[in-house]
Order: structure tokens, then sequence, then C-alpha cells
């Protein structure tokens, strides 16, 4: 541990009771039960320490029409009508669906323009289901709305210039790098596990048209852990967010990276979500006026949910976790080399 950090001036958790009734009909890994460990392990400390809580709106059309097709829009809200059904072989939808979804977009769309009323302000939303797989028109991954894209293009929608996402869910964000992939205005950086589901997110996958180095991914092997994060943060992540100098910067927070998750297969501890919190922080003081927002993914064990989280809620009170700088492997020291290749030109490394 290093020394306290400064929090931030403000802190705000969006959650509401109504996420928990998206609940499948069978056993899944994408329960109402995640909720539970999340607000133990993170939002009550939050709220304990003073962070405001508030409650998440319905999204307009408006704001979802900004990162999906009309069609997907409609066609989203006449299968949750019907109250029960399934999408994929993953995603499910139950009576509850309709507004738990509804309400994890416009919970994204407030906490963007909550973040961005100030300087110093983050905002943390505990929304399912997740977001980060839904593409503009195809829901997938247990994703049927992409939340942080939500976040992303409101946040645009409310001055700012540049918006800065950086996933670290150990499944890639194959949806919000969908969306934004021809946007020049939103760096999307991903670190996951690869190959994985949904198979997406090769270093060579920087983008297209206009938005040509505006996607960056690091694709790591099975197995890595904290040193190879950190190399990744440190080599690419740090000096790319800084070099884009984005107005917000968004996180979408998977805990499925985690040694215990049972669908992923990385080694990351609980303190390391720390880590990357502090992190995340450091560099929104530094790039974009301490205007940070973090969005619930993925993340499937109760108990490392709850570790995970709570070390999350720490950081952002102001303790300080360092991550292992050791050496890495040398599959990873390829796939970050990889990486910094397929962006030669658009950023200095």
């Amino acid at each position: 541990m290093l020394a306290r950090m400064a929090p931030p001036q403000s802190l705000a958790v969006i959650d509401d009771e109504r996420f928990d009734a998206h609940v499948a009909p069978v056993p899944h890994p994408e329960q109402p039960a995640r909720l539970g460990a999340i607000r133990r392990g993170l939002v009550h400390p939050l709220r304990k320490a003073g962070a405001e809580l508030l409650k998440p709106r319905f999204a307009t059309d408006e704001e979802l029409l900004r990162v999906h097709s009309p069609e997907h829009v409609s066609e989203m809200a006449r299968a949750l009508a019907r109250g029960t059904g399934v999408v994929d072989d993953d995603t499910f939808i139950a009576p509850g669906t309709r507004d738990a979804t509804w309400l994890a977009a416009g919970g994204a769309a407030l906490l963007a323009e909550r973040v961005m009323a100030s300087d110093s302000n983050v905002g943390v939303l505990t929304a399912r289901p997740p977001g980060h797989h839904a593409t503009r028109t195809r829901a997938m991954g247990f994703c049927l709305l992409n939340n942080v894209a939500v976040a992303a293009a409101s946040a645009l929608a409310s001055g700012a210039e540049r918006v800065a996402i950086v996933d670290w869910d150990v499944h890639h964000g194959n949806g919000t790098q969908a969306i934004f992939e021809d946007d020049p205005r939103v760096l999307f950086v991903s670190l996951h596990q690869f190959p994985l589901y949904p198979g997406t997110g090769r270093s060579t996958e920087i983008g297209t048209g206009s938005g040509v180095g505006s996607t960056i991914n690091i694709p790591l092997p099975e197995g890595s852990g904290a040193r190879d994060y950190n190399a990744s943060f440190a080599r690419v992540v740090v000096p790319a967010v800084e070099q884009f100098k984005p107005d917000l910067l968004l996180v979408s927070c998977g805990f499925d990276a985690h040694r215990d998750d049972p669908l992923g297969g990385m080694k990351l501890g609980d303190d390391d979500y720390g880590a990357f919190t502090n992190l995340a922080w450091e560099l929104a003081t530094r790039v974009s006026r301490g205007r940070l927002g973090i969005v619930l993914e993925g993340g499937y064990d109760l108990g490392a949910l709850e570790r995970a989280g709570e070390s999350v809620a720490e950081a952002l009170l102001g303790k300080s976790y360092s991550l292992d700088s050791g050496a890495v492997s040398v599959d990873v020291e390829r796939a970050i080399d990889a990486t910094r290749r397929a962006l030669g030109g658009h950023f200095l490394f």
C-alpha cells in the first residue's frame, strides 16, 4: 500500500432495486445476487462515507438512438414487452427486464450528465443487465443496451469534445468498439483475455474511417495477472489517454478477470481492482479535470465481487494500492508490442 490519495470532491452512486428484477427463469451467472455483493462491497462503504445516492431515470429515445439503430430500440421494446424469452443462448428476457434495461441506460446518461457538471467529480453506476457487448443493432452476451456507450454519447451531447472509455472486463467490449469505431471523439481502450468470447479485440482492430487510431485493443493471454495489466497500463493505456486528453474518462468496470471468476481465466486479485481505480482516478485528475465515471459490467463470483468492489470503494475514498511491477511473460510482451506497432503514427509510446 502507498500513501493515501486525495479523494474526489464529489462522489455519487447510481443504484436502484429495480435492477434486481432482471431474473433468468433458470440458474444463470448474470443474477441479482451480483448486485447484492456489489452493494455490500462497493455501495455501502461509499454511502457510509457520504457519497450521494441517486436513482436512475428511464432512458429516452433520443439517448438510445445516439448509439443504437431505431430498429434495435424498437425490437428491444417489443421483445421486452412480451415479458419472457431469449435473445441468444446467453441472453434472456424476464418480466422485470424492461424496466431494468431502460433504467440501466438512463442511469448511464444521468451518470455522464452528473460527472460533466463539475470538476473532481466521480460517479459509479451499479446497473444490470451489463451493456458492453450490445452493438448498434444487436443484443448479445448478457447485454441488451450498451450502457457505457449511452454515457459517452450523453457526455458528448453535454459539451464534452472527447471521451475516453477504458474497459478492463475480461471479455472484449465488442459492442462499444463497434458503436464508436469510426468516431474520433471517443477513444476506446480494452484489456481483455484473448481468445475468449466474443472472439474480437485483436491488436490490429484500431478503428475505421475517421476513427482510425481511436480504438486500442490489448489482447492478453489466459493466466495474465497484475504485473501484466500493470505493464499494459504503463506502456499503452496511460500514454494513449494522456495524449487523447478526454473531457471525461469512463471505465467499463468488469470484475471477471478476477482469479476466482468462473467465466474467465485471468489471475487478478481483490486489491488489483483498487489499484486500477487509483490509476483511473489519477489519470482523470491529470487529463479530464477529475471527471471519472465507473459503469459496472461483468463479474460472476459473488465473493470476488464483494471483495474487489470493496477495494474500488476504498480507492475512491483515498486508499492507495500498488500493482505488481515485475517482469511479464514473453506472450504478454508480444501482445503489448503488437498493440503499439498497430497504433504507430497515432500515439507516441
